[in-house]
């Protein structure tokens, strides 16, 4: 077998997959070093859908689920279908005969039993697997994350995280999406925006974080009362103490898609936004002045395509994880396995429990 060639597997084909098929054949755009990769299968529930993929984007066949992973020859699998299938499709592909690594698109699960049974499975694993938070190789929250871990502003004392966008505030964008408005944790705001701020908030304070209350607001007719479209959570972190607050929301009018951290510490504070996503900022308490880090795109190894000063985007951060994911040739990354994944669900399945909580008490 030629360990410069990866043979790739999709189990999905949505709109996500062609963010990752895209990833994947941009590598050699980007990066001088990359293994040759190979589109060997595509498949979804549906027949016409995976044909079509397979078809648009280059793989070789698409296939029906029994036949995909009784594939001797993929040796890498994306798990890109729906929240609900993603511990299955995980499992099975754990059995497959060549598989090496997986990469699991978030949330990594559903349920409390299927998370312990990813940690049974995760002690025994002996592939590589990385789960799908690419907003922390979003160039600017790189260059953050060391910035924060060299320890220049001290102690955290409190953290705001927010996830906002305002699409699910029209009827016609959630009649498209009726499957992600499935009661929390496999579906709702937090599970699908909010995991990502949790793995953000994991990546700079710890895995051992604490959740303590959640509230949820935004009602329409036709969501499901469990399906949080805006939901808050309060944090705790037991070894500095800090406290905080994330919020993921689906109906935040005229927001966009707004990722915004802000930690404040003993000796200063660090702020970060993506509607500003060339830079992030930090003040000294030493100085009392704040300090605008630009850091374009900034990635190693350097490249030249496009240019090391264009602003990263969305995109950006998916191929640089994909790099990582193939290559492992980053040990500047903070990479997000499937230990981290469970962490993050974790806090998904305790939020829906106090959401839960919250309706009972609050909204009868």
């Amino acid at each position: 077998m030629n360990p410069d060639k990866v043979t790739v597997g999709f189990l999905g084909a949505g709109g996500i997959a062609k963010s990752h098929v895209f990833a994947l054949n941009s590598l050699t755009y980007f990066y001088p070093s990359v293994p040759e990769i190979v589109l060997e299968s595509v498949c979804s529930a549906r027949s016409e859908s995976r044909e079509a993929f397979a078809r648009q984007y280059g793989f070789r066949q698409a296939q029906e689920l029994d036949d995909f992973l009784a594939s001797p020859y993929i040796d890498t699998v994306f798990i890109l279908g729906p929240n609900n299938v993603h511990f299955e499709h995980f499992k099975a592909a754990l059995e497959m005969p060549a598989v090496k690594r997986i990469y699991l698109e978030k949330p990594v699960c559903s349920n409390l039993y299927e998370e312990d049974e990813m940690k049974d499975l995760l002690a025994n694993a002996r592939v590589q697997v990385q789960v799908g938070f690419q907003y922390l190789q979003t160039a600017s929250v790189r260059e953050a994350l060391v910035f924060w871990k060299s320890g220049k502003l001290g102690k955290p004392i409190h953290f705001d995280l927010k996830y906002y966008h305002g699409d699910y505030l029209q009827q016609s964008y959630r009649e498209k999406r009726v499957t992600r408005l499935t009661p929390a944790p496999d579906g709702g705001a937090m599970a699908d925006l909010g995991s990502h701020g949790i793995s953000m908030l994991m990546a700079f304070l710890g895995e051992n974080l604490q959740i303590t209350g959640a509230v949820q607001g935004g009602y329409f007719p036709d969501v499901p009362s469990g399906s949080d479209l805006f939901s808050q959570i309060s944090l705790y972190d037991p070894e500095s103490r800090a406290v905080g607050s994330l919020s993921a929301s689906r109906i935040s009018s005229g927001t966009g898609d707004l990722v915004s951290l802000e930690i404040y510490a003993e000796k200063g504070t660090l702020r970060y936004s993506s509607h500003h996503v060339d830079y992030f900022e930090y003040y000294l308490e030493e100085t009392g002045q704040w300090t605008r880090q630009v850091v374009g795109s900034n990635y190693q190894p350097i490249t030249s395509f496009p240019s090391g000063h264009v602003p990263p985007g969305w995109l950006r951060s998916m191929i640089h994880a994909h790099y990582i994911f193939l290559t492992g040739n980053d040990p500047k990354s903070f990479i997000p396995d499937l230990k981290h994944g469970l962490a993050v669900q974790r806090i998904v399945r305790e939020t829906a429990l106090h959401l839960s909580a919250f309706r009972h008490n609050f909204q009868k």
